[in-house]
This record gives structure tokens, sequence and C-alpha cells, in this order.
């Protein structure tokens, strides 16, 4: 059957004391209402509808895409009143309602709710909570047939000793939801159209109500501080480090770990302690990751040690290639298989050949250096001439020395050597020594500035 998901994003989040809309707040790197969209869109529903209130705008910019419906909810009258600002966009034979703030929504547990759908039947997410202050009340006859949803505000003290939770999330007939909309009353202690009164309506009208309850608790629940944030992403980082382990994964310390994006490995990875992982990452067979690293979009091939301290941005680290301590590639960088790259060594746009070697204390920026070249400590490309960048092209087997500054454009011939504290600004033929210095000059009988008595 067809399906339309409508997720309800308006909220202020006054709780959060923030300028950001609450739905944007971020778990795992991702905003709240991200992760509900992308849920969705596993669902493959023929519209997704995004209601939105405050910070329309900035919700609007950060998450457009084609295949999402913005819906303004210009008052936030109540749940009931924001779904039927969706209404006129509904065509589908199901109706799937899910929350912007509930970001860990697993996708089975929704097609476990959709399944229950038909014409003479809708579902129902519930939750047992030891504590369900808060929660609306799912209120049940004898046999155990649900009968209404009582919110907490209008519960009588016997109707909040129920543990039985209402979660919001609700997937109904579409044909039956704009009639019930339409029969809402704010009568209530928030003067609110409530969506929960549905039940109701649904019942009386002869409508079984299913329910269904997710595996975690934790799936359902929101975030309306940043206390309850701080758990989302607690228990996000959890699930994701079990998932990681469960595949081969060594985790150190699984609680002090971050996934922030989407990583894939291969067996026999290791990662140790405060390391994040960050956008897409590809970990292959038997890679190390030391403690204290930040890991963004890059790809580490079978092999690779990645050092302690070290921070990777848009980099590839080749077969059984190194890098750090304290190392840091930035877009472009590429270690080739078996190079290395030391300790407080920057790489920008810079590929290092098979074997290539960049020690200690340097910055390699828009180059190309050839198998099994040398660098030695505190080399630099000189890349950039305040406007515009150029390249520095190094063979194979070259041996730059210490302290060298390597002004581009230049190309430096295979088996090139150039002296220690040289400044290279012209092309260097092959087998070539370069020594660009001013000539060492001793002052014999030279005397040191000393203080003077004041």
């Amino acid at each position: 059957m067809s399906l339309d998901i409508v997720i309800l994003a308006a909220g202020q989040g006054t709780r959060m004391r923030s300028a950001l809309p609450k739905v944007l707040h971020p778990v795992a790197g991702k905003s709240m209402l991200g992760h509900v969209i992308d849920t969705a869109r596993t669902l493959q529903p023929q519209g997704i509808h995004v209601v939105i209130g405050h910070g329309a705008e900035q919700v609007r910019e950060r998450l457009a895409a084609d295949d999402l419906n913005f819906v303004l909810q210009t008052e936030q009258l109540g749940t009931g009143h924001a779904v039927a600002q969706a209404l006129p966009a509904l065509s589908a034979e199901r109706v799937l309602i899910l929350y912007g703030d509930v970001p860990l929504m697993e996708q089975g547990t929704l097609q476990r709710l959709l399944e229950k759908v038909g014409d003479e039947q809708l579902g129902l997410l519930t939750v047992d909570l030891n504590d369900p202050t808060g929660y609306g009340r799912i209120l049940r006859d004898k046999t155990g047939k649900v009968l209404a949803i009582v919110e907490q505000k209008d519960a009588t003290p016997e109707q909040r000793q129920i543990c039985e939770g209402n979660t919001g999330i609700l997937a109904v007939p579409g044909k039956r939801l704009g009639d019930w909309l339409g029969r809402l009353s704010n009568s209530n202690a928030q003067g609110e159209y409530y969506l929960t009164d549905v039940i109701a309506m649904a019942v009386a009208d002869g409508l079984v109500v299913a329910t269904e309850q997710p595996l975690d608790a934790m799936e359902v629940q929101g975030a309306n501080d940043r206390i309850q944030l701080a758990e989302l992403e607690r228990h996000y980082q959890q699930r994701a480090a079990r998932q990681l382990m469960a595949q081969g994964v060594t985790l150190r310390d699984p609680a002090r770990f971050d996934l922030r994006g989407e990583v894939t490995v291969g067996r026999d990875v290791l990662i140790d302690i405060n390391v994040i992982l960050e956008g897409r990452v590809v970990i292959e067979d038997g890679v190390h990751i030391g403690p204290n690293c930040v890991i963004s979009n890059s790809t580490l091939r079978q092999g690779a040690v990645v050092k302690a301290n070290s921070h990777l941005e848009g980099a590839e680290v080749g077969e059984g290639a190194d890098c750090g301590p304290f190392a840091r590639l930035r877009p472009g960088a590429v270690l080739g298989a078996k190079a290395h790259v030391g300790n407080f060594v920057e790489l920008k746009n810079a590929v290092l050949g098979e074997g290539a070697k960049a020690g200690h204390l340097s910055y390699l920026g828009d180059a190309e250096i050839g198998a099994r070249t040398n660098i030695g400590a505190g080399t630099i490309t000189c890349n950039y001439d305040g406007a515009n960048k150029f390249k520095t092209v190094l063979g194979e087997d070259v041996f730059i020395g210490s302290n060298s500054a390597l002004v581009a454009p230049l190309i430096l011939g295979d088996g090139v050597t150039t002296g220690a504290g040289s400044v290279i600004t012209s092309d260097v033929p092959a087998d070539t020594l370069a020594v660009g210095r001013a000539k060492q000059r001793n002052i014999e009988g030279w005397k040191r500035p000393v203080k003077i008595n004041k």
C-alpha cells in the first residue's frame, strides 16, 4: 500500500535555551530531524511532509531536498493541528506520523507498525516504562482492547498509575484521517488539538487499534533539553559501538568511541580510545587506529596505521602506510603503499608515492612526491603566492635536506638531492645536487651584546 509520512517539527524547544530550533540540535553529528528524515526514506514513501514552525527558514535551509515537502504551521495549536496542515498534500493509503525530535527510531519498528494498518485498523506505537511521567497513558478495557489515550495533564490519579505510554507515533488509513482531524476539539487542560484524540474516535467508529512496541525503549525517547540530548547521543554511540564489535572490530573502550557518520569496516580492525569517525569512512582489514584521532571522510587501506592524536580529513592512507603521531592529513592527501608521515607533518592536496617518507615537522601542499623520496625535517612547499596556488613535483628517490623551502611551481627530477637549509626556486634535473643558500661567513673576534645596567 502507498505511504505518506508526516514529520512534526514545528516546536520551539524552549528548554533547550537555544537560538537553534530544537529539531536541528545534533545527535552523532546529524540533526535530530535529519535522522528522522533518513529513517523515513528507508520506508520508500510516496511523500515526506515536514511540518515546520519555529525557526522554519533555518530548518528549510538546512535540510531542503527534492523529496521533502515543507508545510508551515504558523500557530502551534497542538499535534492534531500540526498534522492537519499537511492534510491537503496527503493522498496515500497509509499515513505514518513521526516526530522530528525522536531520532533513534529503527526502520524495523516502523515497518512492523505499518503492517498493522488496514481499512478497519490503525497502528499505535506504545512503550512500557517504569516511570511514564510526561507520557499520555493507554486506556484499555478488561479484554486488553485499546479504548483511548489520556494525556498526563488530563489523567486521573488512577490513570497515571498506568505504565503503558503513548509515543505519539501513529500509522492510520489515509482515507479516515481527514474526518478524524476535522472532529478534534481543544477542550482540554492545554487548550490544544491533540492528535491522540483520534484513537477514541477510531474506536467509536468501530476500528481496531493495534499496538506495537519498540525493541528498545530509547528508540522513542525525544529530547526536550540538553540532558535528554546527551542521553540520546550516548545511547546512539553505544549502539554504534556494539554494531562495530559484532562486525569484528576491537574497540579498546566502547564507552570512549564516537561515530558521527557512516563507516565501513573490514576484519581485525583495532580502534583505541577517544577516536572520532565523521562523515563517510572506509576502514579495510587489519587497520590500527591509535588514541585521540579524528578521521573524517577518509579511506584507510589494508594494514594502514594511524598513530595517536592524528587528524585526517578527506584523505587516503594506502596499504601498509602509516601516519602520526600528531599528523594532519587535509583534503586531497594520499599516502601510497608503505608511505610514512611522521609527527607534526601536514599534507594538503599532496600525494606521496609508494615508500615515500616525511618523518617530521613539514608542510607539503599541492605536491606530487615520487616513490621512495625522503623529505627532511622542516621542509615546506611554498605553494601559495597570496593569490594563486602552484604545484611541486618531486621524482622518485629524491632526497630533500632538512629545512628546505621548495618554491612552486617546481619540478625536481628522479634522484635529486637538496642541501639542508636550501631555498629551491628553479627546476632541478635528475641525479643533481641542488644547494640554494647563502655562503657561510665566520667572523672572528665578534663580541656578544651585554646587558646595560641602568
